[in-house]
């Protein structure tokens, strides 16, 4: 039955934000993603934690989404404390790649910081044999605005000033349209190094989304995963572009709000026209992520969000990462793994401790969603 919900959301009650100023967290993909020696009861739910195993068993292979690649590592490490003999193994490529790699069959599921395309659905077709992806929001947060000034603590921008940055149309510190919106900030004479990514990423999207809402006269291309401006700078991952702007004075960049966290990275204030400009946080994020919209349908659960939203402290340059899935058709050998983990992720325990890497939860009412469709899947 085809459904059409275009429901507004309600913003989760945040409480007391517990960012890590740094995770010492291995890669999923590593030998050292387990937890040490904490106790198992097989299928069972363990007393330690409300992770459900189920008939959980043996390995799945995942891989996507870089942007959500600290929400997956604490996940899994969670996660396979409490399932003895199940190994999770989230490969953080890119979200261009983990859709790929969803469409060949080759993962029990993908992270994508951006919904499937319609052709992206149709050739998911192929391996879900009697079902197509869907997508599962899981993890928001803001896309943090990082940058690295010498003497400069504190920096606001608007759309149209980042619009041209990253486009290479603004090539100095000291420029007129940053000096107006930082009075009294004493701006460098110094080439501005705008580094963006260098493989199709989601996150990268989720920019060109924003600056083609908010700033449409000053960004004219489509937004797609594949940067598409000339000049600049190329790294890899959002952990690529934060080292860079971490090591490289003059530097700006785009990526996750853990990224800026853990390596200790000023970022940007954004001037939407509120009464404020808004900093970059989880809190602020939600209150943007709250105005969101479904605009999937049937089982599918892809967001409509408001890149131009003036909500007093929302923090408009957000994105959601999905997981994506089968709706039915999932391969037997995963795929009681894959609902036993998904659940978890899309658990009260799971959300909270998003905070805990500088992401922001699923609003209540949609997560209510996921987690039906989780258990539904076949």
């Amino acid at each position: 039955m085809k459904l059409q919900r275009k429901n507004r959301l309600r913003a989760t009650a945040l409480g007391a934000l517990a960012v890590s100023g740094a995770l010492v967290l291995t890669a999923c993909g590593s030998d050292d993603n387990s937890a040490g020696d904490a106790p198992s009861t097989g299928d069972k739910t363990t007393a330690a934690s409300s992770i459900d195993c189920g008939k959980a068993k043996g390995q799945l292979r995942a891989s996507g989404s870089s942007a959500q690649k600290n929400a997956m590592d604490l996940w899994v490490k969670n996660y396979m404390a409490a399932c003895s003999g199940v190994e999770i193994n989230y490969n953080s490529s890119s979200s261009g790649e983990g859709i790929v790699a969803f469409n060949q069959g080759t993962v029990g599921f993908a992270g994508s910081d951006s919904a499937l395309k319609p052709e992206e659905v149709a050739e998911s077709k192929k391996s879900c044999k009697t079902g197509q992806g869907i997508n599962l929001p899981m993890v928001g947060g803001p896309v943090a605005v990082g940058y690295n000034l010498e003497g400069v603590d504190k920096l606001t921008l608007d759309a149209p000033t980042l619009a041209k940055i990253f486009d290479t149309k603004i090539k100095k510190w000291n420029d007129p349209a940053i000096a107006k919106l930082n009075d009294g900030v004493k701006l460098p004479d110094k080439a501005i190094q705008a580094f963006h990514r260098s493989e199709d990423s989601g996150t990268t999207q989720n920019l060109g989304k924003y600056l083609g809402a908010a700033a449409p006269s000053d960004w004219k291309y489509e937004a797609e995963k594949k940067w598409p401006a000339p000049g600049g700078q190329a790294a890899s991952g959002s952990s690529g572009i934060a080292a860079q702007v971490k090591q490289v004075d003059g530097a700006i960049g785009y990526f996750e709000l853990s990224y800026a966290k853990s390596q200790s990275i000023s970022t940007v204030a954004i001037n939407t026209g509120g009464s404020a400009p808004a900093e970059a946080t989880s809190e602020n994020a939600s209150k943007a992520i709250a105005a969101a919209k479904i605009k999937g349908t049937g089982k599918d659960l892809a967001l409509d969000l408001d890149y131009t939203t003036k909500a007093e402290g929302a923090y408009p340059l957000v994105l959601v990462t999905y997981e994506v899935v089968c709706d039915t058709g999932n391969k037997p050998e995963t795929l009681d793994t894959v609902k036993s983990f998904l659940s978890y992720a899309a658990s009260d325990d799971g959300q909270k401790i998003l905070t805990e890497a500088g992401y922001a939860p699923i609003p209540a009412e949609i997560n209510a969603k996921v987690r039906e469709t989780v258990n539904g899947l076949s």
